[in-house]
């Protein structure tokens, strides 16, 4: 199972799954005349903005994107970028980079078809995402790929949003120990399975609360312990820099602990990586983004796209930064206990649990934002009655990956990934027209 598991990753994540993917990001980006670049600035007086709700939907703009980042911002920015480091070299960073800022465009695009076909279910709440503007936006030949999505989008979660989550927070919190003993993996498992529990009971405005209080409190507290580890690093970061613009480019030879690299190495896992963190291209974040209040798509398109902003230039670029400049990159070892090692070379004892303390949080807010990305697929797929059914087995599976092997559990979710990507980005380039029209009208509005 596992070499066919390798097999379909392989061919998921070759060069014409990163040709998709940089080929969507770059079409979008030069159709849209880099709108979402030019008006990064505009993305943050629009998410201060969406503060308070402004037209019809679930929950307020700024709310959607917080439910969004929390499903974003996880074990892919403490663990995944080590991943990538310590498989790709440190140019797989540089790479990140480069699909981070196409995948702005991405981004802004899914979430502006999202709120555009976004539709009412029986219980008269909104719903949207990949599935309802394939359906509704490409028509009825092409509601076999909007199956297709949900079904793979439905399994995905199972592995971004849970296996992998859960896998990584056991995996740091078992190295702390209690009572001089370390915790066992099963039971930080069943700790998070019962804390997710009782979110989901909640349901989407819930999740969105939670998410709007604890991402941007976590998230900021993350990025400062980062900054002043840069600062104690601070004559290694030149030095960090040349290693990770060079190794985009050039192969790195085996060093300590290191295997060494080759190009493609640091291009697979840095776009790998990239797209497991700030999930530009999956189609999830748009899930989120069609159950905003807003008066307008483009609106909450100009919001979404600083999710990709936040996680991977923001976010993404600290902890790389710092893994690459404490030199722990070298060592061998890889995931969230990479991280550890680098943030503890500049702060022991406390690098430690800023680094454990960040992943426990990240993680629980992906499990509880990507179960509502879950739950939506399953419910296009058997109906709202499925929806309960959808939540034990999730909350049933945390346990189970957190006791799984991590190269395992990476695997599965990298492979799921793209199995969820590819009818998505179909999706977007052939209706990448109506996100130009709208574009286009909305700026015209503006002068």
């Amino acid at each position: 199972m596992l070499e066919l598991l390798n097999t379909v990753n392989g061919w998921a994540w070759g060069p014409p799954m990163l040709f998709l993917i940089a080929l969507t990001g770059i079409y979008l980006t030069v159709g849209l005349k880099a709108y979402p670049i030019l008006h990064l600035g505009n993305g943050f007086k629009q998410l201060w903005r969406g503060r308070h709700k402004h037209g019809e939907g679930e929950i307020s703009g700024f709310n959607a994107l917080m439910t969004s980042l929390s499903a974003t911002i996880g074990t892919g920015n403490i663990a995944g970028v080590a991943t990538a480091i310590a498989l790709g070299g440190p140019g797989a960073l540089f790479w990140m980079w480069i699909i981070a800022l196409i995948g702005m465009a991405t981004k802004y695009s899914e979430a502006v078809l999202a709120v555009n076909f976004r539709e009412k279910n029986e219980q008269g709440h909104y719903v949207g995402g990949p599935m309802y503007y394939i359906r509704n936006g490409l028509g009825p030949k092409f509601k076999w790929l909007a199956v297709v999505f949900a079904f793979f989008g439905m399994l995905a979660g199972f592995g971004i949003g849970n296996g992998t989550q859960a896998n990584s927070v056991a995996d740091v919190v078992s190295h702390f120990n209690f009572a001089g003993a370390p915790i066992p993996e099963w039971f930080t498992g069943v700790v998070v399975a019962v804390l997710v529990g009782l979110v989901l009971i909640g349901g989407i405005r819930r999740i969105s609360d939670i998410a709007g209080k604890l991402v941007p409190f976590m998230a900021i507290s993350y990025v400062l312990a980062g900054i002043v580890l840069l600062i104690i690093f601070a004559d290694r970061i030149p030095t960090a820099l040349d290693l990770i613009f060079t190794h985009a480019f050039a192969p790195i030879s085996a060093v300590g602990g290191f295997a060494g690299a080759t190009v493609w190495a640091a291009l697979r896992y840095g776009v790998a990586r990239g797209v497991f963190s700030n999930e530009a291209g999956l189609g999830s974040a748009p899930i989120a983004h069609a159950t905003a209040t807003t008066d307008n798509p483009v609106r909450q398109g100009t919001i979404a796209m600083l999710g990709t902003f936040i996680d991977t230039i923001v976010i993404c670029t600290i902890t790389g930064l710092v893994i690459v400049a404490s030199g722990e990159w070298q060592s061998g070892v890889s995931g969230a206990n990479l991280t550890t090692a680098a943030f503890s070379a500049g702060l022991p004892v406390v690098g430690q649990y800023v680094v454990g303390i960040g992943l426990a949080v990240f993680a629980f807010t992906t499990i509880i934002g990507w179960s509502f990305y879950g739950e939506k697929c399953t419910e296009y797929l058997f109906g709202p009655k499925s929806i309960p059914v959808f939540r034990i087995v999730w909350v049933l599976a945390i346990p189970i990956g957190a006791t799984q092997d991590l190269n395992n559990a990476w695997l599965l979710a990298d492979t799921l990934n793209a199995l969820m990507a590819i009818p998505n980005l179909i999706a977007l380039l052939l209706l990448s027209p109506v996100v130009f029209k709208l574009t286009k009208a909305f700026l015209a509005k503006q002068k």
